[in-house]
């Protein structure tokens, strides 16, 4: 039999016989490799093991534990969830199902309004490990668009698709006005099939699929039910969606739900709440958070660290009102590219709109050019604490996370051309160094660069782009670039960082402005008594302090560092008769200038324990008649050994360490 050659991502080649298929590319490679394979990117395109091999193909084997071949499982393992509602709910219909980070879903409707039970998620698990244990293949098709009408004329969110198929993500159609499907012939027809005559499950795909359902799928798990209207538009129907995870194997789906269980028991709503630190009431509206005396205590020490931080940086303070005219945001752009964020508009002074301001940036752009500045004012670093609203969609507000109301550590450095490379150094510099302080150590930086469509010169953009790599790589952090994903008016840095249970949180960003310089007309005069365009960037640094109050409660678990706990040490006498000496303690640490108090001793020392622990307090201080002769106390350090008849002084230095260290 004749032989083809191909070559693989190493710059080999290799012979196989004509008519070979990817997944015998694989198993002349080794049968680990075959075992582990799901998809093959041929020429550059992601195709199932099953498609034939040309002489001259360029082909890499994807493995399951790989990113795409994740992403592959999920896919597949969606198209079973789908198969397995059809089965159990007839006459329902299904939208789409795409796989999502960690996971997948699948969007239906029941007949009548009927909805899924939380019962219902066993049953249609059961019937998923029915048809994967049936190993039914996934057989790939291109039909002309009228037969799949046909075929799906009971299901008018796959007619929609059909309709339009450019707009969804997981459909295609061919040149010709054909439509791709994937199919999975049944081991049993059912006497009725829900698809024209087909007897087995047919879905919308442009794939690629793993060969069946047998392989390497079945470490799954459905994990809940959410409503979400059809496209994500409020004005179509709102469809039940069912959440599910996937992974490669059974270790890693356990690791996975672990992780789950761990987030869910660091929410930061819950601890929130627990904590007494901030809520959310109904009376104020979603999204917009209330802070209580423990949480403002924790807010301010923040500001107060980072204000005293950026004075010494060389920033200056500005503040700015939370509403501002249209034409202000007519002028930036905002009522161009950021409208449907923004709060519908108030109208004052006979017909004036006014609108709560999303962004700091156009006030600070107005008080650079409030007067002429001069080269010999630059870099000019303006800062604010700035309250900034938006209307996030009710459906993705997720406590302080995503919220509509929050305040921003923002500032915009006005510089020359020649100062822009030091200093986006120095800000990330500083950026980093300061996230080190709250316990962060693990950092990874995405550069983004020009997209096809911007704005300004292409040299500027260039420029910045080199400057911007040139500081990530000072900084000695791993990094990406994600070309092409700049806004169209600036490239920039975001620093991401990773918490306590792996998870990955973007947080700083670093972005070059090439636009508000001239919507605003800012310039400053320079050595050669001319005016120019100043370089502008913007810089947050914690992004939305709310936010990153959120994060920095999920990373500790509640567990603040003592430097930024409200009760610092917390005094329990034994009995009654220590209350005084506990009281006089407190004072004492109070003058030292630690947050301290006491509890009286009306139950028993234990339970008192007990609640100063779930209170998440760094320090527990129990006082006894040794203690009160001696001054000492028993230090019960959070995470830690008890000590006992530890003198007062020692305890006071070693909680000052503490402190100062800004330890975790």
């Amino acid at each position: 039999m004749a032989e083809i050659r191909v070559t693989l991502p190493d710059g080999s080649t290799r012979t196989v016989e004509q008519g070979a298929t990817a997944l015998d590319l694989a198993r002349s490679i080794g049968p680990r490799l075959a075992r582990d394979a799901v998809i093959a990117e041929i020429n550059g395109e992601e195709r199932d093991l099953a498609t034939e091999l040309h002489d001259g193909d360029r082909v890499a084997i994807v493995t399951a534990d790989s990113e795409r071949g994740l992403y592959t499982i999920r896919h597949s393992t969606a198209h079973v969830l789908a198969q397995a509602v059809l089965d159990l709910f007839p006459g329902a219909t299904f939208g789409i199902g795409p796989p999502v980070e960690d996971g997948f879903y699948y969007d239906f409707e029941l007949p009548g309004g009927a909805t899924f039970e939380p019962e219902d998620l066993e049953r249609i698990e059961a019937r998923m490990r029915e048809i994967i244990a049936e190993r039914q293949p996934f057989v790939r098709d291109e039909l002309p668009a009228d037969e799949a009408r046909k075929i799906f004329a009971d299901h008018p969110y796959k007619l929609e698709i059909i309709d339009d198929a450019s707009t969804d993500p997981m459909s295609g159609t061919g040149d010709r006005g054909e439509v791709r499907t994937y199919e999975n012939p049944p081991a049993k027809p059912k006497e009725h099939p829900p698809f024209h005559g087909r007897p087995g499950f047919i879905d919308l795909c442009r794939g690629p699929h793993v060969p069946d359902t047998g392989t390497h799928l079945g470490h799954f798990k459905l994990m809940r039910v959410a409503g979400a209207y059809w496209r994500g538009d409020e004005t179509k129907p709102q469809l039940q969606r069912i959440y599910g995870t996937a992974w490669h194997s059974r270790a890693a789906l356990e690791e996975h739900l672990h992780r789950l269980e761990e987030a869910a028991r660091r929410d930061h709503r819950k601890l929130g709440v627990e904590l007494d630190l901030f809520h959310f009431p109904p009376l104020v509206g979603s999204g917009l958070p209330v802070y209580h005396p423990k949480g403002g205590l924790v807010r301010k020490l923040m500001e107060d660290y980072s204000r005293a931080e950026h004075e010494r940086a060389g920033y200056q303070f500005v503040y700015t009102p939370h509403i501002a005219k249209a034409d202000l945001f007519a002028i930036s752009g905002h009522l161009d590219w950021y409208a449907e964020g923004m709060y519908p508009p108030m109208e004052l002074d006979e017909g004036q709109a006014y609108y709560p301001k999303p962004m700091n940036c156009p006030m600070h752009m107005l008080i650079y050019g409030a007067r002429q500045r001069s080269y010999r004012e630059l870099p000019l670093r303006l800062f604010e604490f700035g309250t900034v609203y938006r209307y996030e969609k009710s459906g993705v507000v997720h406590g302080l996370l995503r919220a509509r109301g929050f305040t921003q550590d923002d500032s915009h450095i006005f510089c020359t051309k020649e100062q822009l490379g030091d200093e986006l150094e120095s800000l990330l510099a500083f950026v980093l160094r300061l996230l080190r302080d709250y316990g962060f150590d693990e950092f990874e930086a995405e550069l983004a660069t020009r997209p096809d469509k911007f704005v300004g010169d292409p040299d500027d953009w260039d420029d910045a782009e080199a400057q911007l790599r040139r500081a990530v790589e000072a900084a000695g952090i791993p990094y990406v670039v994600a070309e092409g994903e700049g806004a169209f008016y600036a490239p920039k840095i975001d620093v991401h960082v990773r918490d306590a249970i792996g998870r990955r949180w973007q947080l700083s960003t670093l972005q070059v402005d090439f636009q508000f310089a001239d919507r605003f007309d800012l310039t400053y005069v320079g050595p050669d008594n001319q005016r120019h365009r100043p370089c502008i960037i913007h810089r947050a640094l914690f992004g939305s302090f709310d936010r990153f109050f959120g994060v920095l409660l999920e990373h500790t678990a509640g567990a603040l560092p003592a430097w930024l706990a409200p009760v610092q040490a917390q005094v329990l006498p034994v009995r009654s008769d220590h209350e005084e000496h506990a009281r006089r303690l407190v004072e004492r640490l109070r003058a030292e200038g630690f947050r301290a108090e006491a509890t009286d001793a009306d139950e028993p020392l234990g339970a008192r324990i007990r609640r100063a622990k779930l209170d998440k307090v760094p320090h527990v201080l129990v006082v006894g008649d040794d203690d009160v002769a001696n001054d000492t106390v028993g230090d019960n350090p959070r995470g830690g050994e008890v000590e006992r008849d530890l003198p007062v002084a020692t305890f006071i230095e070693r909680l000052r360490a503490e402190i100062e260290s800004h330890a975790p």
